[in-house]
């Protein structure tokens, strides 16, 4: 897929147009930790003249094992605080709040909200030839059935298997701490340090059963999931398609600003700012900058309390 940039967008608008009011605010992500990195890595290289406000929510992490109404809950604290720091656009960029909130969300925050399901479950209709899907994902996302509902909604024939795969998060986090090495090493094909045996072991237990269902796509359906692709590769084998919404909901977010003329002008210089409800915000700081590519400056503490 050829990258979408909001350069492209302004190269074919009239300059005569009157920037909208919303355009230089700034976009608002969410995840349960440190996973909607990824998210927002991508919204940086898509939309490199945007700012963007990222909390990550690192005291409630994970999301996955809690009840889907609890997790709606805190997608709307996090969501207000997201307005008040005048933001012009939210992404979910969790599979679990997504799947428990997004609906909610949209009704009731004067902003657009997008989440990552959506953008993943059409990635996989356009890349399945079988017809023949998986989905893996927290306990939350996957007992939701929101993928299977968005991917059936696309295309009725083709059939979904989901797993739930919650162990995954606890590789991709330990992992890390093992080796602070940049997002593109611990994603390369030939990343040693998940291709462990321990962790080889889980993981075919995870993706065996989904691979005796001759699946040709594997949506990851969590945001730490990316950083898991050669092992799960290994497991797969190379033919697999496998799809992280990341990129899919980063284009999405493109064509919405574009849609309602609030792209940022192509000369703005971003901010990125970066939140975590953690007490010590020294472990979202470290791991969180070998993910987003760059050093995250301007960590700030955000109380729950303080999240209302």
């Amino acid at each position: 897929m050829t990258p979408h940039t909001a350069s492209d967008s302004y190269a074919g608008r009239d300059s005569s147009e009157a920037p909208s009011p919303w355009a230089g605010l700034p976009i608002g992500v969410f995840d349960s930790g440190i996973g909607g990195l990824t998210v927002a890595r991508e919204l940086a290289s898509h939309l490199p003249q945007e700012s963007i406000v990222y909390l990550g929510d690192t005291e409630r992490c994970p999301y996955g094992p809690r009840p889907l109404e609890e997790v709606e809950r805190f997608a709307l604290q996090i969501s207000s605080w997201l307005v008040e720091q005048e933001v012009k656009l939210i992404v979910i960029a969790c599979n679990s709040a997504t799947a428990a909130g997004l609906e909610t969300l949209q009704r009731q925050v004067p902003v657009p909200v997008v989440g990552v399901i959506e953008p993943g479950a059409r990635a996989a209709v356009q890349a399945t030839t079988s017809r023949r899907v998986g989905v893996i994902g927290t306990a939350a996302t996957i007992d939701s059935g929101a993928y299977t509902r968005a991917i059936r909604a696309l295309d009725a024939g083709i059939t979904v298997f989901s797993a739930a795969t919650p162990r995954f998060v606890e590789i991709v986090e330990q992992g890390m701490r093992l080796d602070r090495s940049p997002l593109e090493d611990l994603m390369a094909q030939t990343a040693a340090l998940y291709i462990r045996p321990a962790f080889a072991e889980i993981a075919r237990d995870y993706l065996d059963p989904l691979k005796r269902c001759a699946i040709d796509s594997l949506v990851l359906g969590c945001t730490h999931y990316p950083l898991l692709t050669p092992l799960i590769r290994s497991i797969m084998g190379p033919e697999m398609h496998i799809i992280s919404s990341a990129e899919e909901t980063a284009l999405e977010v493109v064509e919405t600003l574009d849609r309602r003329g609030q792209l940022a002008p192509p000369d703005q210089m971003p901010h990125y700012r970066f939140a975590t409800t953690a007490s010590d915000p020294g472990d979202f700081t470290d791991l969180g900058a070998a993910i987003f590519g760059r050093p995250l400056e301007q960590v700030q503490r955000v109380s729950l309390e303080g999240l209302g």
